[in-house]
């Protein structure tokens, strides 16, 4: 099974940046596909950002131009660096695998407030 860890969020004026970062750790020698997902206040969760294993990615069109999505190997680390938030970014972030989005199993997440 594989856990992750989110940290990074926080508060942050409209315009600002912020970058998340996703710990992975348990049975896997790699680094798993990984998508950034995030749920605002009572809306569904949402995919924002997705990398493969080859590394190609792709994004919600809300966060095209704005979001990107990396990720460290050695570290077993998934970043999601945010520039230009919006209010409407106000949500809990996540990261996940897909087969822990298919269980739906997620983590605590990291809260994200775009806010003047």
């Amino acid at each position: 099974q594989v856990y992750v860890a989110e940290s990074g969020g926080g508060l942050v004026q409209p315009g600002g940046s912020l970058k998340l970062s996703c710990a992975v750790s348990g049975d896997f020698t790699e680094i798993y596909a990984m998508g950034w997902y995030r749920q605002a206040p009572g809306e569904q969760r949402d995919r924002v950002a997705f990398i493969d294993r080859p590394g190609n990615t792709n994004y919600a069109d809300s966060v095209k131009g704005r979001f990107t999505i990396s990720r460290d190997n050695p570290n077993k680390t998934v970043y999601l660096q945010m520039n230009d938030l919006k209010p409407e970014d106000t949500a809990v972030y996540y990261c996940n695998t897909p087969r822990q989005v298919a269980y739906d199993r997620w983590g605590p997440g990291t809260q994200v407030i775009v806010s003047s």
